[in-house]
């Protein structure tokens, strides 16, 4: 992990921290995606999202899969539940590891969770039969890399999914830059994934509106979980928001 990364994960770190004892944000969160309260999630991936998601990535029961920056591990522990299959989380946040550990024990639920990040995730070649990545893939320093390393890990005929955002327009520097860089079809072709596609799915935009507009209306009371999340929803909402599509990609590997 280099300089810039290690940075980052401390801040990171440090947010998922804020958040183990902020149940607001949770049961707000929760309330607009659609949710169950033992799902927790730092990901706007709704719960109709999950059941799209779980038929794209075409487990079986003891297949492995790769939940890739799992976070607080919600998403993969919930379509590890749904499929039998076996959870392998990785995410760079040593703090975000912790919760996902915690949780998975208080769901007694079966999952390894290791330290990696999108590009290095210590997996080994042809290991797991389908990756996630959930809101995710526009934190990799070097996006080529982070493809190359999902098709590597995956097993011939293996299948990823990505959910992210994508500018309307690359060029608008009103988007924050790492989102003006997405391309998700474009990367996953690049790394040689065939059966690619990618499609917008503006419902759960909506929820993600709704969402935000909330937080934005917080008093956050001092607590810094809310803080931020409030501060999240005004930045998203006043400035950005209209310039994005939600997207998901699915693929599969040669």
């Amino acid at each position: 992990m280099n300089q810039a990364e290690s940075s980052r994960a401390q801040y990171f770190d440090s947010w998922y921290a804020d958040m183990a004892d902020c149940p607001v944000k949770d049961e707000i969160e929760q309330r607009h995606l659609g949710l169950p309260p033992h799902l927790l999630s730092t990901s706007l991936l709704t719960w109709d999202g999950v059941a799209e998601v779980t038929g794209l990535l075409a487990l079986r029961p003891g297949g492995t899969l790769v939940d890739l920056a799992c976070g607080r591990g919600g998403y993969g522990l919930e379509i590890a539940a749904r499929t039998g299959a076996r959870l392998v989380g990785i995410d760079f946040s040593a703090e975000a590891l912790r919760q996902a550990r915690e949780l998975a024990r208080r769901l007694g639920r079966e999952a390894e969770f290791c330290t990696g990040d999108l590009a290095a995730t210590g997996q080994g070649s042809g290991t797991a039969d389908a990756v996630l990545c959930v809101d995710a893939i526009q934190f990799a320093e070097d996006p080529d890399a982070a493809y190359r390393e999902l098709r590597r890990i995956l097993v011939p005929g293996g299948r990823v999914v990505l959910t992210c955002w994508e500018a309307l327009d690359a060029a608008d520097e009103r988007v924050p830059a790492r989102l003006r860089r997405v391309a998700i079809e474009a990367g996953l072709r690049a790394a040689g994934f065939t059966d690619v596609r990618v499609t917008e799915r503006a419902q759960w935009r909506d929820a993600e509106r709704a969402m935000w507009t909330e937080a934005a209306a917080l008093d956050p009371g001092g607590d810094p979980a809310l803080q931020s999340f409030r501060d999240e929803g005004a930045r998203s909402l006043d400035s950005y928001f209209d310039l994005l599509r939600r997207v998901l990609g699915a693929a599969t590997a040669p």
